[in-house]
């Protein structure tokens, strides 16, 4: 199977040659392989034949970076609409179909920073027709921003708002099936009707709002994040027949627990997530700037032994 064969094959609740892998995001690219993948800030005062070379030059670095890693999906991100749609172009040049590309695809309402808190609750509360009017409106955004990068080459979206502390959803759950649901819901059904795949993100205990999740439809539930209680084996009993599972190696053992408990966090997500198929491995959240090196070698090495079905 190609790459994107394996994740389409988990995204389609079906069972690939291998358990395939990605992460929404990957900050190690400068540790791992020498240098940083180009930012906006790096494209700034270019020319536009500059800008041309460095956007080809980095999705060519991407692809080295992507394929020693044996990603099935290549996470396209830090640049301006344009540079995405130019990145994607050129990977499918050079690649063909051999890759699913993603994107950030999201548009619905998340957990405001500390400041906001406050303010956003009352805001809902006493102008609901506002908050749907203003919700209706980043949905639609959001649409038709997926719907211009499916253009481009995007065959998938990260959808990466935020609703969940490690107690619970930010909103309860009537709150949440009032001003986030629908409107995800929305974005999912018509990026989907366009043809690409959506991968819902978000940290947190999703428990009290799972079903609502499940409901919106999409493809994949990532990140499964066990820093707040939740267990991959009980998630896959309960909706791992309606939904594809990404996620659950837990990010904090990565960086503060021992190699031991890193290789049986990995052991554990594959041991439980891959039967039946529907399961793409990856971190609680991403391998992020800081996070050992070796640690995130290590967990690959786990998923080179388990991956074959």
């Amino acid at each position: 199977m190609t790459h994107k064969q394996r994740a389409e094959a988990a995204l389609n609740l079906q069972i690939p040659d291998k358990v395939p892998t990605f992460e929404l995001e990957f900050q190690l690219e400068d540790l791992m392989f020498g240098k940083p993948f180009l930012r906006n800030e790096d494209l700034k005062n270019k020319s536009p034949k500059e800008r041309e070379f460095l956007i080809k030059e980095n999705a060519e670095y991407m692809l080295h970076v992507y394929g020693q890693l044996e990603y099935s999906i290549i996470p396209v991100q830090y640049l301006d609409m344009q540079g995405l749609k130019e990145t994607a172009m050129h990977i499918r040049k050079l690649t063909g179909d051999e890759y699913m590309l993603t994107a950030h695809g999201d548009g619905t309402f998340s957990i405001p920073n500390g400041d906001e808190m406050e303010k956003f609750c009352y805001w809902l509360a006493d102008h609901p027709d506002e908050a749907h009017e203003t919700a209706e409106n980043m949905a639609n955004q959001a649409i038709e921003r997926n719907k211009e990068l499916i253009d481009a080459g995007i065959d998938s979206f990260i959808l990466c708002s935020d609703y969940c502390f490690n107690a619970g959803p930010f909103l309860s759950p009537k709150m949440f099936e009032e001003f986030v649901q629908p409107y995800l819901y929305k974005i999912i059904k018509e990026t989907r009707q366009a043809g690409a795949y959506t991968i819902k993100h978000t940290d947190g205990n999703i428990m009290p709002v799972l079903d609502q999740l499940v409901a919106c439809e999409p493809h994949a539930l990532h990140s499964l994040d066990p820093m707040a209680g939740i267990d991959i084996k009980v998630i896959k009993e309960l909706v791992g027949d309606k939904v594809c599972l990404a996620g659950n190696v837990n990010c904090a053992l990565m960086q503060t627990g021992t190699e031991e408990e890193v290789i049986e966090s990995a052991k554990y997500c594959l041991t439980h997530g891959k039967p039946g198929g529907g399961y793409i491995f990856c971190t609680s959240n991403v391998p992020f700037k800081g996070l050992p090196v070796e640690r995130y070698k290590l967990i690959l090495d786990v998923w080179k032994r388990m991956r074959d079905y």
